[in-house]
């Protein structure tokens, strides 16, 4: 146990502490790899989630190839969508401005347009290193894949102990959200409708059985379940802003105020602002994590840098999109009736003020859409790395998910931090081997880009302006 928590605290505690006249700011190794690197990518993608966003949303209506087996580029985005949006856009959202106040909000906006070009070169990686799945059809790979790849051109062994670790670091993280996917759908259920959690359980493990016990049942159900789950939860913000449209004004300028705010400075509470809103940030959006990448790696596109735009566009979704309607539904709520309050209660307060006694059913109906999603779209993920440590073999992967389905039902009924801790040092670890070969591969990554921008640049039909300018030369 005092092992597992060093390990915690070396991944997500402050590592280094910058100390300034009127605050102080606390940094995580996670931060201090994965706001640089994304910067970085920025930078050499010329700032693509700008640049690029038109094409990222024509990218989302493309219609999909029929090779038989293989998934879209759309479907890959909706399963990494599906894992992405969960308790952390919450609890996540819940926390940081609980901790930083409203002007965390900002800094989860400035750490996504960062992380949307980490998604985007994880992602095109993932598509240039996948391969053939023989045993569910389509493609599969992911990290572990292009992790190998660098650390075996020159020595062509069979294995990369790098990949291996990466693999199952993942594996050990998607194990430990089980059991937080169990108790979140219980305790929700409890609290709004009273049913007692073995019940939940119970119903909640045969239905998850049912739809990753068989072979190629995820993607056809998160299908259907993620557009749901996402349109209902950005139709209750919808109607939460309409209802308090007066107060939005106060409510940006608060954010923007509390994120820069001298008050804050002098207080010395700027500190728990930014980091606060970072660190939220990049555990919810996962960029540079490697999860996402294993889902992107499994779709058809017709080139890479596809994937990686919609990967992009994903980071988007999970932190612009979801994680600001949370934020709207809390800070339109009156100070009075959430001062003082923290967590799911702040949440639950704000809920219940916009919506009377419904306000629990409908975080009871948001966390189970959340929370569902999230499970049977991590054991899509692991997949790939399952493959990669014990080879083509359907043994490994159906145990693997009667284990993750037995952590589900445990989850339900008991609390176990020791294995919550686990799930979070496994996608630290994730993202520290995922990082060591991102950055020196992401030269794949912008190559592939530029050859995309050179081709779409001689299909594009030029402008009345350009051709005149043309025949006027």
């Amino acid at each position: 146990m005092a092992f597992v928590q060093f390990i915690y605290n070396f991944l997500w505690g402050d590592l280094i502490t910058i100390s300034l006249p009127h605050f102080h700011v606390g940094l995580s190794l996670l931060v201090l790899i994965l706001i640089p690197a994304g910067i970085f990518f920025t930078i050499r993608t010329r700032f693509l989630p700008i640049r690029h966003f038109k094409d990222m949303i024509q990218i989302t209506m493309e219609k999909k190839d029929q090779e038989a087996h293989a998934i879209s580029g759309l479907e890959g985005l909706i399963v990494s969508t599906a894992t992405r949006v969960g308790m952390g856009n919450l609890v996540g959202v819940v926390a940081a401005i609980s901790a930083g106040g409203a002007g965390a909000v900002f800094w989860m906006w400035l750490t996504a347009i960062v992380g949307s070009s980490t998604a985007f070169v994880e992602a095109t990686l993932a598509q240039l290193y996948h391969e053939r799945d023989p045993l569910y059809g389509g493609y599969r790979g992911g990290p572990a894949y292009y992790i190998h790849a660098f650390f075996t051109r020159k020595t062509k062994k069979k294995k990369s102990i790098i990949a291996i670790v990466f693999a199952f670091s993942g594996l050990l993280c998607w194990f430990g959200i089980s059991q937080v996917v169990g108790n979140s759908v219980s305790s929700a259920f409890e609290n709004a409708f009273h049913i007692p959690p073995i019940y939940t359980t119970v119903i909640l493990v045969a239905l998850a059985a049912c739809i990753v016990l068989r072979k190629n049942m995820t993607v056809k159900v998160l299908d259907v379940i993620v557009p749901i789950m996402a349109c209902f939860y950005f139709g209750l913000t919808i109607y939460v802003m309409v209802r308090n449209i007066t107060s939005l004004p106060s409510v940006i300028h608060e954010i923007f105020v509390q994120a820069f705010g001298l008050k804050q400075m002098v207080a010395g509470g700027f500190g728990a602002v930014l980091m606060n809103g970072v660190k939220r940030g990049l555990f919810s959006n996962e960029a540079g994590s490697g999860s996402a990448p294993c889902a992107s790696a499994t779709s058809h596109v017709s080139h890479p840098v596809k994937s990686g735009m919609l990967q992009s566009l994903g980071v988007f979704i999970d932190t612009i999109v979801i994680c600001t309607c949370t934020a709207m539904i809390m800070l339109t709520a009156p100070h009075a009736v959430i001062n003082g309050l923290q967590g799911m209660d702040l949440l639950q307060s704000a809920m219940s003020y916009h919506f009377g006694q419904v306000g629990g059913i409908f975080i009871a109906i948001v966390l189970w859409l959340f929370s569902f999603s999230t499970f049977i779209g991590i054991l899509y993920y692991a997949r790939s790395n399952i493959a990669y440590i014990f080879g083509d073999r359907w043994m490994p992967q159906t145990i693997y998910k009667v284990l993750a389905l037995s952590q589900l039902f445990i989850g339900g009924l008991a609390t176990y931090t020791f294995v919550w801790d686990l799930g979070d040092i496994g996608i630290g670890l994730m993202t520290i081997f995922n990082m060591i070969v991102l950055i020196p591969m992401s030269k794949e990554a912008i190559a592939s880009l530029k050859e995309y921008e050179e081709q779409t640049n001689k299909e594009r039909v030029p402008s009345m302006q350009e051709v005149f300018e043309n025949e006027s030369v």
